[in-house]
């Protein structure tokens, strides 16, 4: 189990910035499956490739917030793909997944594995709905061998009632600044880097990515 953040970094982000149109608990709002796709086929083989040049094939894999697809690349075989998330339905249909559990991140973001015990981790088009994302990243950086990458993909779509306040009122350019600010203030990542992926700005949904590599 990691160590309470320090005052000084929980207070670099307000508290405001957290809340939500909707702060009613997350396993009430995911109470039944939306077996719908949160980005287009475009966008999805994007985060498909990025995965499928970022990931280490044969490693075990951390996908948070996770739904009935991780949008992993089909042909890659993996050691294990652990999957969190708030559905039961959404989590069992999710093919890609050879373990997984339901874990609620925004009441724990304390993550319920042994530390060093991934090869990689993703948060895929969900990190707008954090509201102790610092937490979580430090706790990723945890659970991650060193060098190991974390892959937080995101686009410009979300259930905005449930989305936190600062990502309501940002732009793109902006979400990127934030998730990185996430990674450095964790202080459990060496170094960063931006990714644009998206397929076609006017005919598909876009797709960004901040990657951290785990510290030693």
């Amino acid at each position: 189990m990691i160590k309470e953040l320090p005052l000084h970094l929980k207070q670099s982000l307000p508290p405001s910035y957290f809340r939500r149109y909707d702060e009613r608990a997350d396993s009430a709002f995911y109470l039944y499956p939306r077996f719908t796709a949160h980005i287009d086929d475009r966008a999805s083989a994007a985060a498909s490739q990025l995965f499928r040049e970022l990931l280490p094939p044969g490693g075990r894999v951390l996908d948070l917030m996770s739904s009935f697809v991780s949008h992993l690349p089909p042909e890659v075989a993996y050691r294990q793909v652990v999957g969190l998330g708030l559905n039961e339905q959404e989590l069992a249909n999710n093919a890609q997944l050879d373990q997984w559990l339901i874990h609620d991140l925004n009441a724990n973001p304390q993550l319920p594995f042994e530390p060093m015990s991934f090869d990689a981790a993703l948060c895929t088009v969900s990190v707008q709905y954090l509201t102790q994302p610092l937490e979580v990243f430090a706790e990723v950086g945890r659970v991650l061998r060193p060098g190991a990458p974390f892959i937080v993909s995101f686009s410009n779509r979300c259930f905005p009632s449930k989305a936190v306040r600062v990502w309501v009122s940002t732009n793109d350019k902006q979400h990127a600044t934030l998730v990185r600010r996430y990674f450095e203030l964790s202080e459990q990542f060496e170094r960063t880097t931006f990714y644009d992926r998206s397929p076609c700005r006017w005919l598909s949904d876009p797709l960004f990515a901040l990657v951290g590599w785990a510290r030693a």
